[in-house]
């Protein structure tokens, strides 16, 4: 699995223009799932996510993890974080899991995120979403399971 993750004072994702998830202070996380990934990688990146220290501590250095702030996670799955751009002009997408196998990761996923008790909000699977954020910092991370 891959992760693109970005610390966000506010970030919200809509279908056809209609809000489906939205979240405060916390952490936007574009999610790809690769075609040899299991719940393993998934439970993994849950745990990595949820405790990376990227929330600054009153000396402003990154210390606190999205559990120690109580922080919120918007989670939008994003085959396309497995496009490969090496060959020609046109993305392969090989790699990427097909649709049933991602799905049930990426539900997996965050239900493992929820588990920990952190309120996640969602993008809706194999939909054209529009997401908007408040990038924090900006600090943006690429977090991968291998």
């Amino acid at each position: 699995m891959r992760a693109v993750v970005q610390r966000v004072t506010k970030s919200s994702v809509a279908v056809d223009g209609n809000i489906t998830g939205k979240i405060g202070p916390g952490l936007l996380v574009l999610l790809g799932v690769n075609k040899q990934d299991t719940t393993a990688e998934a439970d993994y990146l849950a745990e990595k996510i949820a405790n990376l220290r990227i929330f600054e501590d009153r000396a402003g250095r990154m210390n606190r993890s999205l559990l120690d702030i109580g922080g919120e996670m918007l989670v939008v799955s994003q085959f396309t974080l497995y496009g490969d751009c090496r060959k020609g002009r046109r993305p392969s997408f090989v790699d990427a899991a097909g649709p049933e196998q991602a799905n049930s990761l990426y539900e997996f996923f965050v239900e493992e995120v929820r588990r920990k008790g952190i309120t996640v909000a969602t993008g809706q699977f194999r939909s054209m979403m529009a997401v908007s954020l408040i990038n924090d910092g900006p600090v943006t991370l690429i977090v991968e399971s291998k």
